[in-house]
């Protein structure tokens, strides 16, 4: 009989075939999850600072194991993302075979279609958190009245753009490309790659041109408490950080992320993450002028206002104090000159104001899902609208933890 974790014939079958390509499962292998697919999973007891996972330089799909036959066609510098989901789209049979078994194991397209906001109709994007649309109800948006980078915000956009960049690359090599295929194995590239960077090698202008695929290795979950992962240039090798019990799911952490990075990128959120953050930037730039807004850039404090369940950080507090101080005074206390006409209780009042503007938001968007979920919505449609009414439950919680920990 067997057990209720067991993954299936297709899993077990990749499993034998990973191992026959000098990858190591010791103690550890695939195992379903109920309500959340699959995972890694303790088949023993393992100790802490076990190896659990070897993966072989060999056994993983970097740009250099794709035949030079195929790279040659594209032009140089061409994104390895973007090559990565070539090759898997329009690369020779042959090459692709050996990788047959390994592929059977991944996502489906439906699987993707319900869980990647990318793949998602516009009128359900629209209740997508700002961080990721970029979007409000409740406010008019002035983000993007000055230039300025961020890495957790926005999130969409910047992933249609590299998708729509990685899409003119391609077709423009293979014009015959079917959409549909390339954007799925452009999704799994991205939802499954490692970071890739050979010992002595000067790390990429863009990150993600340092990325490989790790056979097995990809079956590990994201947790904040996740195992420790070195690549000493001829292996990727796991360890426990700590004691797990048979039976017990082992994480590996993809990134500290906040819950709305996790959902755009990868399709899932966790309960608790002690990277959760939210931005105020939209709402705090509706409350301050043009000209306050340049000072905030000049002094390099313009953007990225974070709330965090233990209140906000510096930059909104800076934000905060020029609402009501004489720029004069503003500018030396930035400066650490002056504390003159600084007022933590002011402050306070304005941070809060932020919050219950944030609040307003939860609740504005939570009567249009529930009016949406009422309605005749596709089953598929109905998962949507549960991940966004729990996303939008943890936000509220969220902005409610802020809001006290400002008052204390």
């Amino acid at each position: 009989m067997k057990p209720d974790w067991w993954p299936g014939e297709e899993h077990e079958s990749f499993t034998e075939w990973a191992i026959s390509q000098g990858i190591i499962a010791n103690g550890v292998g695939p195992a379903r999850f109920g309500g959340r697919g699959l995972g890694m999973i303790a088949k023993r007891n393992i100790e802490e600072d076990e190896a659990i996972v070897t993966v072989p330089l060999k056994a993983m799909l970097t740009s250099e194991r794709i035949p030079s036959s195929f790279t040659s066609k594209f032009p140089v510098g061409v994104p390895t993302h973007a090559l990565f989901a070539a090759f898997l789209t329009n690369g020779n049979e042959e090459d692709l075979k050996e990788f047959e078994m390994w592929r059977k194991t991944w996502p489906s397209r439906q699987d993707f279609e319900v869980s990647m906001p990318i793949l998602w109709s516009e009128s359900l994007r629209n209740y997508l958190p700002p961080s990721i649309s970029g979007l409000w109800s409740s406010i008019q948006s002035r983000q993007g009245k000055l230039q300025y980078e961020t890495s957790h915000q926005n999130l969409l956009s910047q992933q249609e753009q590299r998708l729509r960049a990685a899409w003119n690359i391609v077709v423009s090599v293979f014009p015959g490309t079917n959409r549909e295929t390339f954007t799925y194995h452009w999704l799994i590239v991205n939802t499954r790659s490692f970071f890739y960077l050979l010992p002595g090698q000067e790390p990429p202008e863009d990150r993600n041109d340092a990325m490989a695929l790790l056979p097995f290795a990809d079956y590990f979950n994201h947790s904040d408490v996740a195992c420790n992962v070195k690549f000493d240039g001829e292996k990727y090798v796991f360890r426990a950080i700590k004691h797990y019990d048979e039976g017990e799911e082992i994480y590996m952490s993809y990134g500290p992320h906040p819950n709305d990075f996790l959902f755009a990128e990868y399709g899932f959120y966790l309960d608790e993450n002690e990277s959760e953050t939210l931005y105020l930037d939209d709402i705090i730039f509706k409350d301050l002028s043009l000209s306050l807004q340049e000072e905030l850039d000049f002094q390099q404090y313009y953007g990225n206002y974070q709330l965090t369940a233990t209140g906000v950080c510096y930059r909104t507090e800076i934000a905060a104090c020029m609402k009501y101080m004489p720029l004069e005074d503003w500018r030396n206390y930035v400066l650490g000159y002056s504390t003159k006409g600084a007022d933590e209780k002011k402050s306070e009042g304005i941070i809060q104001q932020w919050i219950r503007a944030y609040l307003g938001e939860v609740d504005k968007t939570f009567t249009a899902l529930e009016k949406t979920g009422s309605g005749q919505a596709e089953l598929k449609d109905q998962q949507k609208i549960k991940m966004l009414m729990k996303r939008w439950t943890q936000i509220r919680d969220l902005c409610a933890k802020a809001s006290e920990a400002v008052s204390c």
